[in-house]
């Protein structure tokens, strides 16, 4: 069957990688369906500036790229999903006290979930998305997850949460080019997107800070509280922990005769505890929800892999041990600064992403 029999349905958002996946798929002859998500904004905190991700503008912006394709265009609510998979992970996560990365969920239970299911719905065969990434079949039929051409622009740490089925339901058209050829697409193409900006930061957020948003919808994690050695010493008074992350160096308040960092949280206590540079650097790590993007786990092996620990980290060299199908243990070939729990632990084989979990909490004795 060729692309001619083939509908793809594409996530638009206004800016130049989805208009650009769209005008690709025209071109290679797919029927293409544009739609938009309608995700949920603030109105504690000014719902008129709406979700950074469909602002007006950005919807006006997609549905004239969808007309200047000649591509139905179609909206969908998610406000109600998005609100509690995504902004309530978030929300509870701080509570926790833990740095969560809510764009993962967002890719877990949004788009590769219940936008992908609404495009099954419309007899799609796939899902596009403006992803930076690329997705491949092996001999074996097996799906596998690749980083996309452009290092910079790679988003396979955030769909490490990709399964067989989703990955055999999905395409990444910009995934083969760096970002300034999807530019130069944009142009060609006559998109008028091309100098359009990346998004950047939470989009749930509007127009405020994350410490705002938390301020309004989870008072009681912005309490003060002790900041403490690793001994229960206590050093000062902190600010509420969400305001804080591991490896947080500036606007402690506190004077020692050495730098401190932030070294862990203690939700229970409400406590920050700091450390000196020597007591920050971290070997190993532990990761639950561990998904594995070819759905087998295959657990009791160890192996030699590169592991990243944050989006725009670099890759570090690690073993990995998988001790049962959701959770791993890595122990890194050198000390890393920057272990926060509730971030991503994602496993690579050179430009193969075999998987991504959860950082697990840690040093919460004091």
């Amino acid at each position: 069957m060729t692309s001619v029999d083939k509908r793809v349905v594409v996530a638009m958002s206004g800016g130049v990688d989805s208009s650009v996946a769209a005008a690709l798929l025209v071109e290679q002859g797919y029927e293409v369906i544009g739609m938009m998500m309608r995700l949920w904004s603030d109105e504690a905190m000014g719902g008129a500036d709406h979700n950074r991700c469909c602002t007006p503008e950005q919807m006006a912006d997609a549905e004239r790229i969808a007309n200047h394709l000649g591509i139905p265009f179609y909206v969908l609510d998610t406000k109600d999903v998005f609100r509690a998979t995504v902004v309530e992970y978030f929300i509870n996560g701080h509570r926790q006290g833990i740095t969560p990365n809510p764009c993962m969920e967002c890719n877990r239970h949004i788009r590769f979930d219940y936008l992908l299911n609404n495009a099954l719905a419309l007899d799609a065969d796939y899902l596009a998305t403006g992803h930076y990434a690329r997705i491949h079949q092996a001999e074996s039929g097996k799906f596998v997850l690749k980083s996309g051409i452009d290092d910079n622009k790679d988003q396979s740490y955030v769909l490490s949460v990709m399964g067989q089925e989703q990955l055999s339901q999905t395409l990444f058209p910009v995934g083969e080019y760096p970002k300034h050829e999807v530019r130069a697409l944009a142009a060609k193409f006559g998109l008028r997107v091309e100098s359009k900006k990346d998004s950047q930061d939470l989009c749930f957020l509007g127009k405020n800070d994350y410490r705002d948003f938390l301020e309004v919808h989870a008072p009681e994690i912005m309490q003060p509280g002790p900041i403490v050695f690793r001994d229960g010493t206590q050093i000062g008074e902190h600010h509420g922990l969400a305001n804080y992350t591991i490896g947080q160096r500036k606007g402690l308040g506190l004077s020692y005769k050495d730098p401190l960092y932030v070294i862990a949280m203690n939700p229970y206590r409400n406590a920050l505890i700091v450390g000196t540079r020597d007591q920050l650097g971290k070997d190993e790590l532990v990761a639950t929800r561990f998904n594995w993007v070819s759905d087998e786990a295959p657990v009791g092996e160890s192996f030699a892999a590169q592991v990243k620990i944050r989006y725009k980290a670099k890759a570090q060299p690690a073993n990995v041990t998988v001790r049962s199908e959701s959770e791993i243990h890595v122990r890194f070939d050198e000390l890393q600064r920057d272990i926060t729990p509730g971030q991503g632990a994602v496993v690579y084989d050179g430009e193969i992403c075999l998987g991504g979990g959860i950082i697990q909490s840690a040093d919460v004795a004091n």
